[in-house]
């Protein structure tokens, strides 16, 4: 196979790339002994705990490195970049600075937005909310979320996320994957990837697109960001409709039952698994375990996205517009129910926060949006004895600027986008309850203690579910392809219990 000039053929070497294990076994016999006992050494050198047994698919992770505190995960993406400031941010002091520029001092040379470069001046805009302190923690909670107030004592409060992206699609891809560029696995698969699902019936990893009650701001939402990127595909995030049915082209089609449709599937995971034994394409595995997990879907499918057999309970809890298929409330009642049937991963994202102008206006409307559905959340697992080890997560790709963009009067102004401090929150699922972490100036524009940047975040969550991000890697272009890339990161203790 080799060619005048003493090199391989092309061909031949996507073949070997491509070979099965079968195939690699037969011609590296005489490495797998020394193979064998260097991953026996670094086994031997770490703490590796069993993950649970489940009825699921199982992950590559075979030991977890730590205790899990949490098994799933709910992340509510808010799309757009929600305003710390007028929700959880509290800066009282700011009301002294209406209308007053922001002082050099302050911004610091910080780039700008195309929104707002542009403006003459920077004028402070004071949230136009009232604030109050809430449970044992003291949390400032804006007037517009009186419901989820109530839980702050469940919650762990991030106010020093930041992030180096100014722009939506960088800043969103960041958040998701851990990188700026389009083409890594998101946060979703890459659990899936390591710890595999839990139920055969139903993908580990789903993503739902909720619908605002308030459309005047949409942010595009692309499947990028659940991609499985570089890992094997069956761990993308597989996305339900909010309207129809939940997955296209899951049911059988008018005139064939459910045996035609078992005997086909039959020949063509036939058909693929000859493919499969021939030149090892990862993405041949993957159609086959997509068609089989589609088939499966066909009946667990009916049953979960059916609420009737909810009480009325849960819907006085939820409000009502969790009977409003799309609506938040309905979308995280029915993440809920994912994860009491074995999802792992629920990816929501809720969109219309990009609050450039009409901040009076839109986020009311906003808030009404997820305040009760997330107190009801909160409320419903913790009854169920499931908040301990389900993690919720709730936060944008950025926060909101102090001082206006555009217009600016005491009872309406606008806010641009701000990556150098905003807020999160965890609950459940081993976070750290009442907790309140980091602070930022009187000007919520810069941290002045215990800033959490994304790669931080992203290590502490994977050591909630038991993973070590240094050690959690995915061989791909010849380097240990890591979620938290190449820069040291760590996880943060004082945000888990």
């Amino acid at each position: 196979m080799r060619e005048d000039n003493g090199q391989f053929h092309p061909l031949y070497e996507e073949w070997v790339r491509l070979e099965t294990r079968r195939q690699f076994f037969s011609r590296g016999k005489n490495v797998l002994g020394l193979a064998a006992l260097a991953e026996l050494g670094v086994a031997s050198a770490a703490t590796a705990i069993a993950p649970p047994k489940s009825k699921g698919v199982p992950g590559a992770l075979p030991k977890l490195h730590f205790a899990p505190k949490a098994k799933r995960v709910i992340y509510l993406h808010m799309v757009g970049g929600p305003p710390q400031v007028d929700l959880f941010d509290y800066k009282p002091k700011m009301n002294d600075w209406y209308d007053k520029d922001l002082p050099e001092s302050i911004r610091n040379g910080q780039r700008l937005t195309t929104m707002t470069s542009g403006q003459s001046r920077f004028p402070i805009a004071p949230t136009k909310f009232a604030f109050k302190q809430h449970g044992k923690s003291g949390m400032w909670v804006s007037e517009l979320l009186p419901n989820l107030a109530k839980c702050v004592d469940d919650m762990c409060f991030i106010r020093s996320m930041n992030t180096e992206a100014i722009n939506h699609e960088p800043a969103i891809t960041y958040m998701q994957t851990g990188n700026q560029l389009t083409g890594r696995p998101c946060l979703g698969s890459w659990a899936s990837y390591g710890l595999g699902s839990m139920n055969q019936d139903l993908p580990s990893f789903v993503v739902l697109v909720a619908q605002p009650t308030d459309t005047s701001q949409i942010q595009a939402i692309s499947a990028r960001l659940w991609q499985s990127g570089y890992l094997p595909g069956e761990h993308a995030g597989v996305s339900f409709r909010s309207s129809g049915d939940p997955i296209l082209y899951i049911n059988n089609p008018p005139g064939v039952d459910s045996k035609v449709r078992r005997t086909t599937l039959d020949g063509v995971r036939a058909i693929n698994n000859l493919t499969h034994q021939a030149v090892g394409d990862d993405e041949t595995h993957t159609r086959i375990q997509q068609y089989e997990l589609a088939f499966r879907m066909q009946s667990s499918v009916p049953e979960l996205t059916d609420l009737s057999k909810e009480p009325a309970s849960i819907f006085d809890l939820y409000g009502d517009q969790a009977k409003k298929p799309g609506s938040f409330a309905n979308t995280v009642l029915m993440a809920r129910r994912m994860m009491e049937r074995g999802v792992r991963f629920v990816q929501v994202y809720l969109n219309n926060w990009d609050t450039h102008s009409n901040v009076a206006g839109r986020l009311p409307s906003q808030c009404k949006d997820i305040d009760r559905a997330c107190y009801g959340l909160i409320t419903d697992l913790k009854s169920k004895g499931m908040l301990d080890d389900t993690l919720i997560i709730w936060g944008g790709e950025f926060g909101r600027t102090i001082y206006s963009q555009g217009g600016l009067a005491r009872d309406n102004y606008g806010r641009d986008h701000h990556p150098r401090c905003f807020t999160m929150w965890m609950a459940g699922g081993g976070s750290k309850p009442g907790q309140i972490y980091g602070e930022t100036d009187d000007f919520s524009y810069n941290i002045v203690k215990d800033p959490v940047p994304i790669h931080d975040f992203h290590a502490t969550v994977m050591k909630l579910l038991g993973i070590d991000h240094e050690r959690f890697v995915y061989k791909y272009q010849g380097l240990d392809q890591r979620l938290t890339g190449v820069e040291p990161a760590k996880a943060i203790k004082d945000l888990m219990a």
